[in-house]
């Protein structure tokens, strides 16, 4: 079974609509960093590599003619980018305070752990979701 050989998550990839904005959005506002940053001029293209604090990477890309990707309703496909944090209050009120909409923090019926969402520029949701720690991550 190929789970046996997983170690975890290496990285995400996503494709913005403004790399600049997105950039500025995952290096500032999420607070990646940037690993390496690469511009195709043949393709007129742009990957930008960047890691989480845990080492679990986002490739952003942008590409000159992609087709924006419907959220709502909601699409098949992937559906969100959840982030674990200890602090779901602060970890939103962040986010507030540097001008990002925020929907309430809800409850999950099943896990019993909080969390709410909020969308990266082009509208990709993405989830605030609250462990008590690492190992509670895992769970």
């Amino acid at each position: 079974m190929l789970a046996n050989y997983i170690q975890r998550v290496h990285h995400v990839a996503i494709i913005c609509s403004d790399y600049a904005v997105s950039k500025a959005f995952y290096t500032d506002v999420i607070g990646c960093r940037v690993i390496a940053e690469n511009y195709q001029p043949g393709r007129e293209s742009y990957k930008l590599d960047l890691a989480l604090p845990d080492g679990t990477q986002i490739e952003l890309f942008h590409f000159a003619s992609a087709p924006a990707r419907p959220s709502y309703p909601e699409a098949q496909g992937l559906r969100h980018l959840a982030l674990s944090v200890t602090n779901i209050e602060s970890a939103r009120h962040a986010l507030v305070e540097q001008g990002v909409n925020c929907e309430p923090i809800r409850l999950d019926p099943y896990t019993q752990k909080r969390f709410c969402f909020f969308a990266d520029p082009d509208g990709l949701p993405l989830e605030l979701y609250e462990v008590s720690d690492a190992t509670d991550a895992l769970e």
